[in-house]
């Protein structure tokens, strides 16, 4: 699977409306046949800061989503809010599901 996580730091004053802001995109992503998973995180140190962590099936799947009309828009859309260019992790990893943490697991 193609992994994922990308810091985006927001103006203060877009930062309590982000969630908001990028919904359309996460629903519209959340809906394409190649995406695993698409979770938003507002870091607690910083609440400028949010976190997304996704994942899409294959290389195919992650193209499509590049390609695709809703995230061209998001681009548009979601730059003026932002305090500087978002930082990413982008990885191919074997799987196609979240391991369990065998340190903690719970019977």
């Amino acid at each position: 699977m193609i992994f994922i996580v990308v810091n985006f730091t927001v103006k203060p004053d877009h930062a309590d409306g982000w969630l908001d802001r990028v919904q359309p995109f996460t629903d519209a992503t959340r809906n394409e046949p190649g995406n695993l998973w698409f979770y938003w995180s507002r870091a607690v140190e910083d609440p400028n800061l949010y976190v997304l962590v996704e994942a899409f099936r294959d290389d195919d799947a992650a193209v499509a989503h590049v390609q695709s009309e809703h995230f061209q828009n998001a681009m548009r859309e979601l730059k003026p809010a932002l305090a500087q260019t978002p930082r990413i992790i982008n990885t191919t990893i074997d799987g196609t599901d979240w391991s369990l943490m065998g340190e903690l697991e719970v019977d």
